[in-house]
């Protein structure tokens, strides 16, 4: 089923626009509706529903976009296998980057055991931090990305790929910088009485779970439900709201409006690599890599 015109189909999906997929592309928007409509019209499908208030993939679209994936995954496969046989190393490691998930960590990291991996680059990859769709880029590893980078401690998350933890990140307070406990430096159990917190749903992540049991064992604390996972409109809606959110001191840079604050308890998530299941052999080495050197100090 290979066709050039994927290579624009792909892309489009993972832009969600035209425009944007025309400007990766360096052609016109024009011309990049004139590649869809071509593959629409070859593959006799509709792959994407245009709407007001832009584009989606359709049932259809979503399944040759799967495939297709697999099929570009297959094909640098083969290109590494081969040059490797030919014994050319010109490696790239693909690294995702957000907001929530800045690939800074990992370019430290990066930096301390690259004269092990001569030939090899890396190319930053960023990605949205919709709540939404995370579950998409975590399932993208080793398609998308080779590498992610942040807390986890999720369990639909460490059902989808493997992780490498290498720290742990504290669980912190934020609160808008208005609020009367913006001034302190840090924060007591009792300092959260008669305030609303907002945390993460329950049952998803055992770190926090254990942190909703401490708030909840305190009747002046108002719990209250967070989506599953963080994006910015959750930190948005603590701002608007005036309330206080259960964070991490990795994203207390995230939102300008908040000020995220310690808190005296020992409550923490684990901070890693995120890497897919069944790892290509690089891959495997470059982890395997990084566990001897956190292991050795």
């Amino acid at each position: 089923m290979f066709n050039p015109l994927l290579t624009s189909f792909v892309c489009v999906a993972d832009c969600g626009s035209f425009n944007r997929a025309a400007e990766k592309l360096y052609i016109s928007s024009t011309a990049v509706i004139k590649q869809i409509n071509a593959l629409e019209r070859h593959l006799d499908l509709r792959l994407f529903e245009r709407t007001n208030h832009g584009i989606a993939l359709t049932p259809a679209g979503q399944v040759i976009y799967r495939h297709a994936r697999q099929m570009f995954a297959a094909s640098a496969a083969a290109v590494a296998e081969a040059q490797e046989a030919a014994g050319i190393v010109d490696k790239t490691f693909c690294v995702g980057t957000s907001i929530l998930n800045p690939c800074k960590p990992f370019m430290d990291l990066w930096y301390q055991v690259n004269d092990r991996f001569p030939g090899y680059r890396l190319h930053i990859v960023p990605f949205e931090d919709d709540h939404d769709g995370i579950l998409e880029q975590i399932e993208a590893l080793g398609q998308k990305f080779d590498f992610l980078i942040g807390p986890c401690d999720s369990r639909q998350w460490l059902q989808r790929c493997n992780f490498l933890p290498v720290a742990r990140c504290p669980h912190c307070i934020a609160v808008p910088r208005e609020h009367p406990l913006a001034c302190k430096e840090r924060l007591t159990l009792a300092d959260l009485d008669g305030e609303t917190v907002m945390v993460l749903r329950a049952g998803d992540s055992p770190a926090v779970d254990r942190l909703r049991e401490e708030l909840l064992c305190r009747p002046q604390v108002h719990v209250a439900d967070a989506p599953v996972f963080y994006d910015m409109e959750v930190f948005n809606r603590c701002v608007q709201d005036r309330c206080l959110l259960a964070t991490l001191s990795c994203w207390a840079d995230v939102h300008p409006s908040l000020v995220t604050l310690p808190v005296e308890w020992e409550f923490s998530t684990p901070f890693g690599i995120l890497y897919q299941k069944d790892p290509p052999s690089d891959v495997a080495r470059f982890i395997e890599t990084v566990r001897c050197k956190l292991a050795a100090g």
